[in-house]
This record gives structure tokens, sequence and C-alpha cells, in this order.
């Protein structure tokens, strides 16, 4: 019986594929889902496993690129495995019993993570291949353009993995295998012994062992490296992609020259400084925030206006009430609550700057769910506070502080993420003195607050040194008129200088 090996589809986007390597020559016999061969794509490296024992025949060489469904090799004696394996020499018991336990093998593919995410990007693995898990049990990170998850375990049992670190994968493509799933008691006690996984070990690196992946090849040709050169940390010895990024290469030693000739060689490397240069994958998020971005400048008739306000009733306030207020709230009495409020009522005041366009129509917001942008390890996030109008100064504080532990520790959800009226970003803590922040759509205004500097200021006829801070509100000109947008930031200005304001609600 034969079977045929075709291309299969790696992406929705992708329409064809280059063979990069076989591990397996022509008439090899291979066993079920073993790795003959790895396929590169234009956005990632992918390795094609068997789908039955057999013996191996090769139709598409490496280097050729065949399109999707194309057939790539054909497997003979299908089925007839067994009668192989029996005449093969006997298996000892002590090789037998992970085979067993490895009768019942799990299939884990990548989840659905959110209602308009496609692919994800595998991060790090928490296990290596051939680790012993536990259900439940944390084995990887997946990165989505929106936000990091975790991936748990569904079953206990061996850990295969079949997409490394770095490989973006469609939602519901095969990311690892569990085996000997069901017989998680016996599995630790049928470990091999060290003979037979050394046996093991030395097969899997028999071609992996020094070997770099596609995606890894590039990368050191481009530093001018080979692959002895570089230590793999991937399976079985392989050089992963990761590997090639921090591979530097060894400086070389200049070429011996005549001593008179030696003035003429100075060059701008000739005092020792380092002429290296790096190049690093732009991650899911970094990409979709560069392309949004880039949408607003394109798609908004985009403009800030510009405004300062005079600290001191703030900071007098806070420095009066401060240790009071953590000790009743247990939470820090900070300027983002003071902000946050002061931009919550001026909204109910001018509903356009926490309107949106949507096609033909305006949508106003009868409610202010405020967005604050936050750094996060990986990029640029940006939270939602919800109902911001109807939170206290402490409920404000505490949802701050929870949100922003959260997107540092990569553990925001989507939901957390989304449906935010109006932005506020705060430049200030990085020690920006003035800036244009650029509107989160399809939010139609956004609040850049700045750091406080002591500034000469005229007060009552007379010039006093006062904290002062620049803010600067960018907002869509074809939804927000010039009245609007100066009258909203003279309110925020007038709140904030006049906090009691914000108490008595007038």
């Amino acid at each position: 019986m034969s079977l045929e090996i075709k291309v299969p589809t790696v992406g929705e986007s992708i329409t064809e594929v280059t063979i990069a390597t076989w591990n397996k020559k022509d008439g090899d016999v291979v066993k079920l889902d073993e790795v003959l061969c790895e396929l590169e794509s234009d956005k990632a490296t992918f390795e094609l496993n068997s789908p039955a024992e057999g013996v191996l025949r090769i139709v598409a060489q490496a280097g050729e690129t065949l399109p999707i469904g194309a057939l790539i090799a054909k497997l003979e004696n299908v089925g007839a495995s067994a009668a192989a394996g029996a005449a093969a020499p006997a298996e000892t018991p002590a090789a037998a019993a992970p085979a067993a336990a490895a009768a019942k093998t799990i299939e884990m593919k990548v989840p659905a993570v959110g209602e308009s995410i496609a692919e994800v990007t595998v991060g790090t693995w928490s296990k290596k291949d051939g680790d012993f898990v536990n259900q439940d049990e944390v084995i990887c990170e997946i990165e989505s353009d929106k936000a990091t998850f975790e991936l748990n375990a569904e079953a206990s049992g061996v850990l295969r993995i079949v997409a490394q670190s770095g490989t973006t994968l469609a939602i519901g493509d095969v990311i690892c295998r569990i085996e000997g799933a069901g017989a998680s008691v016996a599995a630790p006690a049928a470990t091999p012994s060290a003979p037979a996984a050394a046996a093991g070990s030395a097969a899997s690196s028999s071609y992996a062992s020094g070997h770099a992946s596609p995606a890894a090849g590039k990368i050191l040709a481009e530093k001018g490296m080979e692959a002895a050169q570089v230590i793999g940390s991937g399976v079985g010895g392989r050089i992963t992609k990761e590997d090639a990024l921090k591979a530097t290469p060894a400086p070389t030693k200049p070429a011996a020259a005549p001593a008179a000739a030696a003035p003429a060689q100075v060059t701008s490397g000739a005092f020792g400084g380092s002429r290296n240069q790096r190049r690093q994958k732009l991650t899911p998020l970094r990409k979709t925030v560069s392309r949004r971005l880039v949408a607003v400048k394109n798609e908004t008739a985009m403009l800030t206006t510009f405004n300062e306000v005079d600290m001191k009733p703030i900071m007098d306030l806070r420095n009066k009430y401060k240790d009071k207020f953590k000790e009743v709230h247990s939470v820090g009495l900070g300027f983002m609550s003071f902000f946050t409020k002061a931009c919550a009522v001026a909204l109910k005041e001018f509903p356009a700057v926490n309107a949106y366009i949507d096609g033909d129509e305006i949508v106003y917001n009868d409610f202010a769910d405020i967005s604050i942008a936050v750094s996060a390890p990986k990029g640029l996030v940006v939270p939602v506070i919800r109902n911001a109008e109807d939170m206290s100064f402490a409920q404000l504080e505490k949802e701050v502080v929870r949100l922003a532990t959260r997107a540092r520790d990569n553990k925001l959800t989507i939901e957390e993420m989304t449906g935010g009226t109006f932005t506020i970003t705060n430049g200030g803590i990085f020690g920006s003195m003035l800036s244009t922040p650029i509107i989160n759509s399809p939010q139609s205004a956004i609040l850049g607050m700045h750091n406080i500097v002591e500034r000469p200021v005229a007060v009552g006829g007379q010039v006093v040194i006062r904290p002062i801070m620049y803010v600067a509100l960018s907002y869509d000109h074809r939804i927000i008129d010039g009245r609007e947008s100066v009258g909203f930031l003279v309110r925020v200005k007038q709140l904030l200088e006049d906090p009691t304001r914000l108490l008595l609600e007038v």
C-alpha cells in the first residue's frame, strides 16, 4: 500500500513553501510522526512529520518551491510496518515499556484566543522535548498581536514539541503532542535506563547536532559565520534562530602588513570600536502597533492642542492626605486618578471627544471607558478602566495598579484591552516635556501627560515658581472641532488646578 504526502496548509496567507532540508533519505524506513523534512515559508519554518510508518520515496528535492497541496513524497509498504517490526530484532522489555506508555497520544492544537486573532507565535517553552509534564502544567507561552497567553498541558505524559519557539501558527494548528496520556503513573517508572537514553540521544543528534535551521542558517550567513562556531540549544543540539541571533562573530585579526603601510590603513574601526550589527524580528505585538499607528496617521485628520497645568494644588492635597489615604484604602494616591477623574467629567460635557466615526455615522458613548497606555516588556499595551465616571479616587487607583501590574507581567486578557472610548498616556514618567500623542483608533482623542518642572509663572501680578505640567490633546478634526477640543482641555485644566471641583462636581 502506498500513501502520498502533500504540502500541508501552514497558514492562511501562505501559498507556497520551499523544502529546506531532508532529515531522511530516499528509501529510509520511517515511523509515524517522525520528522521527515523542514519546510520554509516567507513567515516561518515548519517540520513535516510522517503520517504513517513505511518506506520513504522522495519526490521533491531540497531547495524546490512547491505550492500548498503539491506532492512532496510517498510512503511505500504502509501497513506492513508490523511485519517489518516482527522481523527486526526483538525489543528489550525496558524499551517496550515506553512504547506501551506512548500508545495513546494527544495532539495539542493552538486554541482560539480571541475573536479577531487568526495566528499566534510560539514564545518560550517552559518544558523541553521529552520532558514528562503533568496535566494543566504550563508548558509554553504563545504570543498574539494583542497579548501573551499561557498554554497548559491537556494531560499528563511525555511532551513532544512540534513547533519551536518563534514559529508562527494558525489557530487550530498542532503545536505539540503528549505521549503516554492516561498512563502518567507508569510513565516515570518506564523511563529508559541510562545506556538506552544515551543511545536515543545519539540517534536524535545524528542529524540535528550542530545543524542550523533554515532561518538560523540565513542569519549566520548574513553574519558571515559557520554553524560550527555556534552551540545549538535546540532539540538534539540543533541551532535555532535564537542561537543565531545571539551569536557574535569572533573578531578577526588584521592581516599582517608592512610597517611602512600601517598609517595608510586607518579606518573607522582602527581604534577598536565594535562594528557589530544585530537583527531581530518584529514581534506580533510590535507589528500590529506599527501597522495601526501608521493607519491612524493616514486615515484621520489628526491635530494637537496644548495647555499647561499648575500642579501645586494637587501636590499640596496629596502631601496632606496621602498617608491617611493609603492607611484607609491600602493604595497610594497618585496623579493618574486625578487626571482620569477630570477627563471623565470633561467627557460628559464634551461628548464629541468621547465619540468615534463608524462609516457615515457618529457613535456617541454615554459612559467613559478610559484606556491607560502602559509600557510593557513586549511593547505598548492599553488596558481599559470601565465606567471611570462612576468610580471613586480609591477605586481608580486600585484599578490602575491592577492593570499596570498585569501588563508588566504579560497577563492582560483581550477583554481588558478592548472597548476604550478615550485614552490617557503619560510620557512624563520617562522625562518627556512635550509630545503629540497618536490617537488610539477607533477613538477620536488622546490626552498626553508630561513631566512636572518648576517654572516661573505670573500669579496675581507677581512672578512665582510653580510645578507646571504641559498637557496635549490630539484629536480627530473630522469629528471634533477646535472649540470642543480647546474647551475640553481647558475644562481638564480647571478641574486639576482646583481639585475640590471634582469632589463637588462643579
